[in-house]
Parts: C-alpha cells; sequence; structure tokens
C-alpha cells in the first residue's frame, strides 16, 4: 500500500508541473487565457507571419579573403625582400565560381623563386601555389580551406541575422540553414506574427559594416575630378570611397582614404540612437576597451584632420576631429528615430560576412491559421470522442483505465512543450492526433496480453503483472524505432516537418510513461479496493 501512496504522488506530482507550465496558477480565466498564450508558442502556419528564403552571396567572403591575402603577401614580401609586379585576384560573379577564386601574382625574380616558395608553403598553407611561368605565379585555396571558409561564413551569417532579428523582439523567429545539396547557400527565416516583412528585409539585408579612415584628400564632386587632381595615380596605400548626399556637409562626392581603417565594426562595444543639440537623429556607437586606446592616439595625432565614416562602402560622414577622442563617435543623417534604431540595432549585431539577397518571401496571414488550429483540434477531438466509445464498448472498465492514460498524455505532452519553449505548428498537431493512436495502440497491446493470461487460467493479479511484463518490451521497441526515425526527420527536415518530429517523440517518451506506469498503477489501485477477491473489467 506505501508503494502504491508512491506512484500516486508522483502521478499527482507530474501532473501538476506540466499543468503549472501550461497555465501557471490563473486567479481568471482571462488570466488563465493569457498564460495558455504565453506558454503555448505557436509557429508560422498556425499563428500567421512571414517565411523569408535568403542565399548567402558566399562569392562575397571569397573575394574578401582573397584581398586579405593579397595585403599579407605584399606584407610579408616586403618584409623579406622579395620584390613583385602586379598582385591581384579572380572576381567570382556567381556561387558555383566561388571557390575557384585565383590570386594571381607577377614579376617574381627569378633568384627569388625559392624564397617567394618556402615564403608561400609556411605563411599561406591554406592555398597551393601552380607556377604560370618563371616570373608569374597563380594560388588556389585548397579544398578542404575553400570548404571551412563557407561553413564560417554560413554560420556567422545565421548568427548574425538570429542578433538582429533578437534585436527587434521576435522571439518566436527561427533561422537555420536549409536543407538539401543545391541549397547549400540559403537560408530559412520563419518570422510568426509579422505580417509586415519590409523592414525586416531592409534590417537582414544591410551588410553593416562600419570603417573609419583617415581622409587623405576630398571631397571632390566627380571621381573625374579626383583622379584630374592626382594625376590619375592614387597616393601609396590609399583608395578611393564614395560619399553619399544624406552625409551631410560635404554631399555627394568622392575621398582619397587611408587603405587600412582606424576602426572597423569589430571594435564597437556599443550602438544606440540618439539626437544632436538641433534635434536630428543619429546613431551613436562606444568602442571596445581594446581599441579606444588606438583610436584616441589615432585622434590626437590627426587634429585638425578629417575622418570618414564609412557604412557599407561608402562615406555617411567625415568630419574635423576637434580633439582627441577616446570610446565613442556618432554617425549622422538619419531620417528618423526607427532609422536611426535599425542602425543601431545592426551594428551592435555585428556586420554580415557576405552579402544576402531573396529567393522567396510567402506571408501567411492569421486568418489561415485560426482556422488550421479549428479544424486540427476539431479533427483530433472527434477521433479522441470516437476512440474512447470504441475502448469503453469494447474493453469496458479497462477502458476507463485507457482514457485517463490517454488524458494524461496530452496534459504531459502540452507540458514539455510549454517548458521547452517549443513552437506548435500544423504538422506538430498531426504528430498529436498520429500520437493518439499510438498511444491506444500501446494500450490495447496489454489490454489483450491480459486476456490473454486470463484464457490460460491465471489469477487476476497475475494476470495483469504479466500481460505488462510481456507488454512492455513490444512497447519500448516500437517506440524506439518511431523515435529514430523522428530523428532523422529533425536533421534533415525543413522546420515544419521537424515540429512533427519534436512533438511526436516527446509524446512517444510521455506514452511510455504513461501507458505503463499510469495504467498499472489504475490497475493496481482498483484491486487494493476490492480486497482478497479482485475483479478485472477487461
Amino acid at each position: 500500500m506505501s508503494n502504491l501512496k508512491w506512484k500516486a504522488l508522483i502521478i499527482l506530482a507530474v501532473t501538476l508541473v506540466c499543468l503549472y507550465g501550461v497555465i501557471g496558477l490563473p486567479k481568471s480565466m482571462d488570466e488563465l487565457s493569457a498564460n495558455w498564450n504565453k506558454n503555448i508558442k505557436l509557429g508560422l502556419d498556425l499563428k500567421g507571419g512571414s517565411l523569408l528564403v535568403l542565399q548567402v552571396q558566399l562569392q562575397d567572403a571569397f573575394r574578401s579573403e582573397a584581398v586579405l591575402q593579397i595585403e599579407r603577401l605584399k606584407e610579408e614580401m616586403g618584409r623579406q625582400g622579395i620584390t613583385h609586379g602586379e598582385l591581384d585576384a579572380s572576381d567570382p560573379k556567381t556561387l558555383a565560381d566561388a571557390d575557384k577564386i585565383e590570386i594571381h601574382v607577377k614579376g617574381i625574380p627569378v633568384d627569388k623563386t625559392g624564397a617567394f616558395r618556402a615564403m608561400v608553403s609556411e605563411q599561406f598553407a591554406s592555398w597551393n601555389l601552380t607556377p604560370v611561368s618563371s616570373t608569374d605565379y597563380t594560388m588556389t585555396m585548397k579544398q578542404t580551406d575553400a570548404l571551412a571558409l563557407k561553413r564560417d561564413t554560413l554560420e556567422r551569417s545565421i548568427g548574425t541575422i538570429e542578433n538582429r532579428i533578437n534585436g527587434l523582439g521576435l522571439a518566436e523567429a527561427s533561422v537555420q540553414q536549409r536543407g538539401g545539396a543545391d541549397t547549400e547557400a540559403e537560408i530559412l527565416v520563419s518570422l510568426p506574427g509579422l505580417d509586415d516583412p519590409a523592414r525586416v528585409k531592409a534590417i537582414l539585408q544591410t551588410a553593416a559594416l562600419l570603417e573609419l579612415y583617415e581622409v587623405k584628400d576630398g571631397p571632390y564632386a566627380t571621381q573625374t575630378d579626383l583622379l584630374a587632381k592626382s594625376g590619375g595615380v592614387l597616393p601609396p596605400a590609399s583608395k578611393m570611397i564614395r560619399s553619399t548626399a544624406r552625409s551631410g556637409e560635404q554631399g555627394e562626392g568622392w575621398f582619397v582614404v587611408a587603405r587600412t581603417p582606424v576602426i572597423t565594426g569589430r571594435d564597437l562595444r556599443d550602438s544606440r540612437p540618439s539626437q544632436d543639440e538641433y534635434g536630428k537623429w543619429e546613431t551613436s556607437f562606444v568602442l571596445s576597451q581594446d581599441s579606444k586606446g588606438r583610436f584616441g592616439r589615432f585622434t590626437e595625432a590627426n587634429v585638425g584632420k578629417r575622418l570618414a565614416v564609412v557604412l557599407d562602402g561608402q562615406v555617411r560622414t567625415a568630419p574635423v576631429i576637434q580633439s582627441r577622442i577616446e570610446d565613442s563617435g556618432r554617425i549622422t543623417g538619419a531620417a528618423s528615430n526607427q532609422e536611426a534604431s535599425d542602425l543601431a540595432l545592426v551594428l551592435r549585431a555585428g556586420s554580415l560576412p557576405a552579402g544576402v539577397i531573396y529567393l522567396q518571401e510567402q506571408t501567411v496571414g492569421p486568418s489561415l491559421g485560426n482556422d488550421s488550429i479549428r479544424q486540427g483540434l476539431m479533427s483530433g477531438l472527434i477521433g479522441l470522442i470516437v476512440i474512447i466509445i470504441i475502448m469503453l464498448a469494447y474493453y469496458r472498465g479497462s477502458g476507463i483505465n485507457a482514457t485517463v492514460a490517454l488524458v494524461l498524455n496530452g496534459v504531459l505532452l502540452i507540458g514539455v512543450l510549454a517548458y521547452a519553449g517549443a513552437v506548435l505548428t500544423l504538422p506538430g498537431i498531426a504528430g498529436i492526433i498520429l500520437l493518439i493512436g499510438m498511444a491506444v495502440d500501446s494500450n490495447v497491446l496489454i489490454f489483450e496480453r491480459i486476456r490473454e493470461e486470463l484464457g490460460n487460467g491465471k489469477a487476476v493479479v497475475v494476470a495483469m503483472d504479466n500481460g505488462f511484463n510481456k507488454a512492455f518490451l513490444t512497447i519500448i521497441d516500437t517506440h524506439v524505432t518511431t523515435i529514430v526515425s523522428c530523428a532523422f526527420l529533425f536533421m534533415f527536415g525543413t522546420p515544419s516537418i521537424r515540429g512533427f518530429a519534436v512533438t511526436l517523440v516527446i509524446g512517444l517518451v510521455a506514452n511510455v510513461f504513461t501507458s505503463i506506469f499510469v495504467s498499472r498503477t489504475i490497475y493496481e489501485w482498483e484491486f487494493s479496493r476490492q480486497g482478497n477477491q479482485p475483479s478485472l473489467s477487461i
């Protein structure tokens, strides 16, 4: 009897914990409804919202990597006294050509060939060196390193997009790589509850690459004027950058800036929207502890000179340095509070390692989601009622046992979904409906085993024990097989298929508890009430 009490307490505790996770401790029906809506998160197909398919332009990452390696080559060859001619890289235009990027090195003296080869072998181990002539070479990225760069670019893109979406407060959104060999550079962004994705699209597509450069010359009204002033040749270690009309004091034009930025977006610690002394919106940023000393030394040494604030390859503003600046700055020209806030958000989230383009956009209205919920719940309820009626008619008193276990199974499933923060989707509802059949199947298996034992002349208690013991391994075997199948669905399926797999796995684990532990406890409780001559309605 003591053992039975402990089992009953365990069942009661598990039930109450799951109910608390779903509805909390409501004081009214309105609070109960609010808790339910808060804890049971609905997916895109039920709540409505937008689904975006983005393609990461991997060729941008390979192009940037090649430019970085060219700068390293120049530095290393200068350090080792190896003269050279022109250094440039191929320009892949498509994803298919991304990992075929080449670096062309020309004009290596014949007497420096050995030193050059040794330098590339030691300092540029990710690249294969192929001679084109006695003085010219081609460098191509090794396949393993190209795959690693692709993987890193995708992971960083997904992480950056997640940070930007979380900054918008879209907590139920999901970002993941799209499966399939032909979609390796594609990302799925699910935005439940969002029916106007225009602002989100603009935020996600912004590269948000912030760089601060020393201004060497400018601004010039046109690129032609700039080149005419310099005789067609830019000063050493410099480059041209175009300014935007929104940058204010200098208007649209061209600047000559240092090739290497003083500060980049990676040096930021925080960014926030703010207003200047005239009430105009701007974006303020704060530098990290490591970079503020470097920035302070630079601004102190260049008082009176201009500093170009470059965002995504265009000069946003080029103020004159008035005094030493330690750890802060600002980007002016925002048209509204929202624009300043969005820029601050993408700067905090970090810059994308490569550009993204939109391949597909789907919008699901909330009315369609409500219809799906209503019809799904109606079909599940009808199926549940029919099953209960059949179980009661065929198994009589034991049908009540199966019904209690079935209802408790649903409570456990919803409770675990609430605690895990899982998102319920339409395929998830399909998984629940399928689970009703599987849960009943477990009870049917147990009841038929008990009937078989009773038919062999066994006592009621012995027949019940043998029925559960013999059905146990079969139930575990079928459940484990289904869970393995769900694992593959989760690893390789779309978000909707993953929702189906997660719901089904949680329900299967709960079903083992209810069909084996709870049902047996109910039988034991019933026998304890009947005394020494127990009977079984089955």
